[in-house]
């Protein structure tokens, strides 16, 4: 399968690494996880592209104001397992496209889909919020 162009919205296959793995040193995710790409913003006149991505998790949040929940309905139009889903606010991996950390799936597919356009909008407003608050955290892995 091809790369994806990259566009907010699109949800891919990627090894994120979290702050507190970061935080211990580690330069690789623990774990290929479906990510939310917010902002894929071409870099150079040599076609990089910066792009920053959210996880989903099925751990539910500490705090909800860090989180949004994936309605059932759209996480099986993303082809996600049955269970709960979590977009995380406030932790997010910042590369240059494709990266390192792009990974297929088991079908060759590096991406799983489009979030709908109010769900991506809640996202991206959420970061907003959290980023003038200062708790949201960019961890750079180019």
């Amino acid at each position: 399968m091809t790369i994806p162009v990259p566009k907010p919205g699109l949800v891919i296959r990627y090894s994120f690494l979290w702050s507190n793995e970061h935080n211990r040193g580690a330069i690789e995710g623990s774990k290929d996880r479906p990510c939310a790409i917010v902002v894929a913003t071409p870099r150079d006149e040599y076609g990089h592209i910066q792009t920053i991505v959210a996880p989903i998790t099925h751990s539910a949040p500490d705090d909800i104001n860090t989180s949004i929940e994936i309605p059932a309905a759209i996480c099986k139009s993303l082809g996600l397992d049955s269970g709960r889903h979590w977009l995380r606010l406030d932790e997010l991996n910042r590369f240059l496209w494709p990266g390192y950390d792009l990974r297929p799936s088991g079908d060759g597919r590096y991406d799983y889909g489009m979030l709908p356009p109010r769900l991506f909008e809640d996202l991206r407003l959420g970061i907003l919020e959290l980023q003038r608050l200062r708790k949201a955290r960019i961890i750079p892995r180019d």
